[in-house]
């Protein structure tokens, strides 16, 4: 898709509703697998679901700074062809693929060691579970970097049908997998852990056979495979900030999963249970900001200032929208929702009682991550990233170190986000408007110049 030519919103909602399909695909090979665990766990159907659901901020702590460099590398190979520079666009793409393989080696790694003393600084109420569960997932993880970078990267072109496509297909094989693993073979949180691992392997291989494939600049050559030390500079400018942003955005979500922890296993669960819902809205959202994040780069590529200013603002509206229906439509049909998770009529109550404050005003999550998008793609990394750290990250760990301390519910725990979404948000917006917005007024200014002059 060549995002420097016509109408703004149709392309918006053409790149974005792959990409939330995507998303939501994952999220239902997710809700699978809590699904699957609900229903024919062999063993405590609720610990199981416990295990599997309160792992996920840990997993994401350990392996966010890499996913954001898969940003770093869809925002480089999108500059460049917006540029129409095919050597830059090769480079980028091969320095991608490269690094992917070395991140994925390295957080699994790390994943398989230390998950379980990990867990028990968390006060996991059902330690040899998760950990049994994390090891096997871990297993995984290079060939879960390599479909994400490799799906960055197609991003980055303007391409989020074929990623959609090896999405399907691999997470159709997830759910027969754990459907076979758990209620036939009887392997419960290892069959479900299995299943993920040969999904993201099925993934990997489809979407590197794509890019193989190809016949234009992102043609992947495994002969040509190597960092590239300009793309790689380019690729951490972007992407370090992200990825640090997101890892530590995950020390406050494991801390408010330790938190959640303090309950008992039925809080858990639900929480768990309305947490997997709820990703179905935030992912929604987050495709409107990876178009938000691509529209910029390639804009901004090709010299055209004015675009990347329009964009900005269609998506944020766009995201908008999303946020308020999905969020509140879910929030109504909250209760038959959670039901296909966990029939036991408590796990229910604790999963509404998140939904109740999350889901009304989820839209200010959403906005706060297009205005980061946008900025990412000017150019700005170190800006956006400190103002999230301190708007969301620290705000959060200083809730619950004080005002959760003193009220120790899940209604204070809960009433954390909404509060630090909407001073993220406005944060950003006013770096926006006072730092970004006049520097690419002056680069606009310039470029009519040089135009005017030649």
């Amino acid at each position: 898709m060549n995002m420097t030519e016509g109408a703004l919103l149709p392309k918006v909602l053409l790149f974005s509703l792959p990409l939330m399909l995507s998303g939501i695909l994952q999220l239902l090979f997710s809700a699978a697998d809590m699904a699957v665990v609900g229903s024919f766990a062999h063993q405590n159907r609720d610990a199981a679901q416990a295990a599997i659901g309160s792992t996920g901020s840990l997993i994401n702590l350990m392996v966010n700074v890499f996913m954001g460099l898969s940003v770093g590398g869809s925002v480089c190979v999108a500059r460049a062809y917006g540029a129409g520079d095919a050597r830059q666009v090769h480079q980028g793409v091969h320095t991608s693929i490269t690094l992917a393989g070395l991140c994925g080696l390295l957080v699994a790694a790390v994943g398989i060691l230390f998950c379980r003393p990990l867990l028990q600084l968390m006060g996991n109420p059902e330690l040899e579970l998760a950990t049994t569960y994390m090891r096997i997932y871990f297993l995984g993880m290079p060939f879960n970097m390599l479909y994400n970078f490799g799906a960055a990267i197609l991003r980055g072109v303007g391409d989020t049908r074929r990623p959609l496509t090896y999405l399907s297909i691999a997470g159709v094989a997830n759910v027969v997998l754990n459907y076979v693993l758990v209620a036939w073979v009887g392997l419960d949180v290892e069959g479900v852990a299995i299943a993920t691992v040969i999904s993201q392997v099925i993934s990997a291989v489809l979407v590197l056979a794509c890019l193989m494939r190809s016949d234009s600049s992102i043609r992947l050559d495994v002969r040509a495979l190597r960092i590239h030390m300009p793309q790689l500079r380019r690729i951490l400018q972007v992407g370090l900030p992200a990825g640090l942003q997101g890892s530590l955005f995950s020390i406050s979500n494991v801390l408010i999963q330790s938190s959640v922890n303090s309950f008992d296993t039925i809080a858990v669960a639900g929480n768990a249970n309305a947490g997997n819902l709820e990703g179905f809205v935030y992912t929604s959202m987050n495709s409107v900001h990876q178009a938000a994040l691509t529209f910029a780069s390639q804009n901004l590529g090709a010299g055209k200032i004015r675009r990347v200013r329009r964009s900005v603002f269609v998506c944020l509206a766009t995201v908008t929208v999303i946020g308020l229906v999905m969020g509140n439509g879910f929030y109504l049909l909250g209760r038959p929702l959670l039901s296909l998770y966990n029939q036991n009529a408590d796990v229910i109550s604790y999963g509404m009682l998140r939904l109740s404050w999350m889901l009304p005003l989820y839209c200010l999550c959403g906005l706060m991550d297009v205005i980061v998008g946008s900025l990412r793609g000017v150019g700005y990394s170190i800006m956006p990233m400190i103002v999230s750290l301190t708007g969301a990250c620290l705000f959060r760990v200083v809730w619950i170190m004080t005002v959760f301390a003193a009220s120790p519910t899940l209604e204070t725990l809960y009433l954390s986000y909404p509060i630090s979404w909407a001073l993220t948000f406005g944060t950003h917006l006013l770096c926006y408007f006072f730092v970004a917005r006049p520097r690419l007024s002056r680069m606009e200014a310039r470029i009519e110049a040089e135009g005017i002059h030649q």
